[in-house]
């Protein structure tokens, strides 16, 4: 989970993260705490879509027609937002409305933004994904692949940048999402209790110290944190230079083949998700072994699913990849992650 989060951040195309897990397991926790992670961010002053001076794949039009007139927009230093879509809300709220305070008092139509504003150039974190309306799915999934959200609404025509890392947890047992919708996901992960008894009183431990003393807590994790914050900027500083070599990017769509993944959308996240593995290991070189940690959470989302079949698709996945790149096929998902870990 921490792995697949980490990967997104330093490559959003990726295309986020659906993470689905046992109550209790520390998703939300992991997802809320990941923003403090991420460097500061440069913005223009004022601007509700946290626009980029200088980018104009990141700008609103109220920021590029100012360039355009040559004014210089002034900046400043915003953390990374973190926004969570709560369960209740509406289209409106998520994709921006009328501004009725305006259209009252001035007699003007105008827009008020919504949380897919807020969220541009961030993290947009949906608790219980499985649970919301299907159409605000589609809006969300819409606007995270294409990084742009047009509304239209009473006359009014907008179109402003929504680039963000759209994270979704959820518990299995309250319903799964439609495929079509899982496949729109990057990443998949499933998370499970731990059984470890020592693992479960480290875990105990650090809640109790945590809620005993939060500011000792914080500062005794700080130097932790700084290190994954400094390999997290480097990593995404070496994405552009890693290279993955042909062979590697022949069997990675061996294995998509294999296991009759629809589309294409499963070669490109796996080569992404490899590439940046490769890169917040400070590699410029892909390896077999990048690709082994990440094709499983890459493709297991986006196979069909046979009712009959009782093998977890994480385990199909990993069939096919000890296959198509001749290892061991007699291996089922903990033993093969045991086997990377040695």
């Amino acid at each position: 989970m921490k792995l697949a989060l980490l990967l997104n951040v330093i490559d959003p195309r990726i295309g986020g993260v659906m993470i689905m897990g046992d109550r209790g397991t520390g998703k939300s926790t992991t997802i809320r705490a990941l923003a403090d992670l991420l460097p500061g961010i440069d913005v223009v002053a004022g601007d509700p879509y946290n626009s980029s001076a200088i980018d104009p794949d990141l700008q609103s039009s109220e920021v590029r027609q100012a360039i355009e007139n040559g004014e210089s927009p002034s900046t400043e230093k915003k953390q990374v937002p973190m926004v969570d879509l709560p369960l209740g809300a509406t289209e409106d709220r998520l994709c921006g409305t009328i501004d009725i305070e305006k259209a009252l008092s001035d007699g003007v139509r105008a827009f008020e933004p919504g949380l897919l504003a807020k969220a541009n150039r961030g993290l947009l974190y949906v608790d219980e994904v499985n649970l919301l309306d299907d159409h605000l799915v589609d809006v969300l999934l819409d606007s995270a692949a294409s990084g742009w959200n047009t509304v239209e609404r009473e006359g009014v025509s907008v179109r402003h940048p929504a680039r963000f890392v759209l994270i979704g947890s959820g518990n299995p047992e309250e319903g799964e999402l439609r495929p079509q919708l899982l496949d729109r996901f990057g990443m998949s992960v499933e998370v499970r209790t731990v059984r470890d008894a020592h693992l479960r009183v480290q875990v105990v431990d650090q809640r109790t110290a945590f809620d005993s003393d939060p500011d000792s807590f914080a500062i005794a994790t700080q130097s932790t944190q700084d290190a994954l914050q400094n390999k997290v900027i480097a990593a995404q500083g070496l994405l552009q230079e890693v290279s993955i070599d042909n062979e590697l990017r022949l069997s990675i769509s061996a294995v998509c083949g294999e296991l009759d993944v629809d589309g294409l959308r499963g070669d490109i996240v796996t080569n992404r998700a490899a590439r940046a593995l490769a890169a917040f290991e400070g590699r410029k070189e892909v390896t077999e072994e990048d690709i082994a940690r990440v094709v499983s959470c890459s493709l297991r989302h986006r196979l069909r699913k046979d009712p009959l079949e009782q093998v977890d698709s994480g385990d199909r996945v990993i069939k096919a990849f000890c296959k198509v790149f001749e290892r061991n096929e007699n291996i089922d998902a903990t033993e093969f992650e045991l086997a990377l870990k040695e």
